[in-house]
């Protein structure tokens, strides 16, 4: 049997820094080899979120530019996404897609530039520094290991409800201070890692691919899929 699901890319054509398209190509590599057809929209400026449509939501990283066109546009997404991820809709937040599902984020200029608190963290600006350069974590609850590349302005501080994606064993992570690094609330992931994050961890695209197919097919039988190998490297 073919599974399908259907996948929101956010702001698809405004959020895409540093390739972060790339995770949408690596989900659907993986699809392929557990049987899954990923049908992949743009949800962008003007256009609803239709929280009943999609099976899981992709939302890449932008520069401060499009992170402000976007965090005005979202607010008429805010309910719709906020319901989704309540229901255990999967979703994959990076960078900037992370800060704008938190409660707001600080600019380089210092403007609070409000997210839709769908996720009970906020992110601080840092003074005249980035964190930058290769990053690992563990998950301490999984054992397992992600690798990446991090380059943000940003700390990310986490909130009622949120653990960590890791701890970080090497690089900076969330905030540089309290050796986490981006957050798990329910089906939603997020991080910092660019690289984009599911092309060197697919252990990670595997998760958010059977989180999704449990929740649209409840009563399938999903053994060969929990049970195929996945390389952590795409």
């Amino acid at each position: 049997m073919t599974y399908e699901l259907n996948v929101a890319h956010l702001y698809g054509d405004l959020m895409n820094t540093y390739g972060d398209v790339g995770n949408i190509l690596a989900l659907n590599y993986y699809a392929k080899q557990m049987d899954v057809k990923l049908n992949v929209e743009v949800v962008s400026l003007g256009q609803p979120f239709d929280a009943n449509k999609y099976d899981m939501g992709f939302f890449g990283g932008g520069q401060d530019f499009e992170q402000v066109i976007v965090s005005k546009d979202i607010q008429a997404k805010k309910a719709a996404l906020t319901d989704f991820i309540e229901d255990d809709g999967p979703v994959l937040a990076i960078c900037g897609g992370y800060q704008l599902l938190g409660h707001y984020y600080v600019d380089a200029k210092g403007d609070k530039i409000p997210g839709i608190g769908a996720l009970d963290h906020y992110t601080l600006a840092q003074d005249h520094n980035r964190f930058i350069g290769d990053i690992v974590i563990k998950n301490e609850e999984t054992g397992e290991t992600y690798h990446g590349f991090e380059n943000h302005q940003g700390r990310t501080f986490l909130g009622n409800g949120e653990r960590a994606l890791g701890n970080v064993l090497e690089g900076k992570g969330n905030n540089g201070e309290d050796g986490t690094e981006g957050a798990i609330y329910k089906n939603t992931f997020c991080s910092y890692f660019h690289g984009p994050i599911l092309t060197r961890n697919g252990n990670l695209a595997k998760r958010l691919l059977i989180a999704a197919l449990k929740r649209r097919y409840p009563d399938a039988d999903l053994t060969t899929q929990e049970a195929l190998p996945i390389a952590a490297t795409f």
